[in-house]
């Protein structure tokens, strides 16, 4: 089902954002929410196809892509300096980088690749929260931070043990950050979305052998998949100063599923 994209006014104006994980699906779809509101975007990520991501929306706004791995303290602090070095200064971080989950229940879980969903999915976040705040604190002018979650966080999902551990520490993440960023008009949200229409939950539906409108009802009382933008204008709302007395929450954009729970 496609959802039209809601308007949006130039809440952001003058502000500077850096995304994670912005070469496809929610992070691209922030982005280019964010450039409509009239910020200046920084898009990070592993893949090279974040420059033909940049190249796509530069009509909207000034954006720029910095490869970053977030799991390397030195490309996320590279990332930071370059956001200043074009920009000169932070405002806003999304950080919605992350690796897809796990595939094993928990007694047959791999453990590299357990290792390395920790290392990207929380300490990639962590390090990112780490040198965003240092930076804002370092301006001494307030700024919003908002870590992508997950429903996982809530209610684990089968076969995911890895990537449902480290949505759940996510939340602990930004609260304790929140804490910490409050004092200095730093304020750390997340969000947790449900089930998001995407090339990869096509391809899961593919595999499944189930329609759309078959497995919709399953994840969401709206009887859809959320669309991107859907929770792009979340992050847009924590980014803003619309909610400038938001910090330490987490918000869930998922259609209403952890209602059931």
């Amino acid at each position: 089902m496609d959802v039209p994209e809601a308007p949006v006014f130039p809440v952001l104006k003058d502000k500077v954002a850096i995304i994670t994980g912005g070469a496809q699906g929610m992070g691209q779809a922030t982005a280019s929410v964010f450039l409509k509101a009239g910020a200046q975007v920084v898009i990070a990520d592993i893949k090279p196809e974040g420059a033909e991501v940049v190249a796509q929306l530069a009509e909207l706004g000034p954006v720029r892509f910095v490869p970053t791995d977030i799991s390397n303290s030195d490309d996320v602090q590279n990332l930071i300096a370059e956001t200043v070095r074009i920009f000169g200064r932070l405002d806003v971080a999304i950080n919605n980088a992350a690796l897809t989950p796990d595939k094993t229940s928990l007694v047959d879980f791999d453990e590299h690749y357990w290792r390395r969903v920790l290392d990207v999915n929380l300490t990639g976040t962590a390090l990112c929260c780490k040198y965003e705040m240092q930076q804002m604190k370092k301006q001494g002018t307030p700024g919003s931070i908002v870590n992508i979650a997950s429903i996982n966080a809530y209610m684990p999902q089968p076969n995911m043990p890895a990537y449902t551990a480290a949505k759940h520490a996510l939340l602990g993440l930004t609260k304790h950050a929140a804490t910490e960023g409050g004092p200095s008009g730093i304020r750390v949200n997340a969000i947790a979305p449900g089930a998001i229409f995407s090339e990869m939950s096509a391809k899961a539906l593919e595999i499944m052998g189930r329609s759309h409108d078959e497995f919709a009802p399953k994840v969401s009382s709206l009887h859809r998949f959320g669309q991107p933008h859907e929770v792009a204008q979340g992050s847009l709302w924590l980014a803003s100063e619309a909610s400038s007395y938001v910090n330490g929450i987490c918000l869930p954009i998922d259609g209403g599923f952890l209602s059931k729970w």
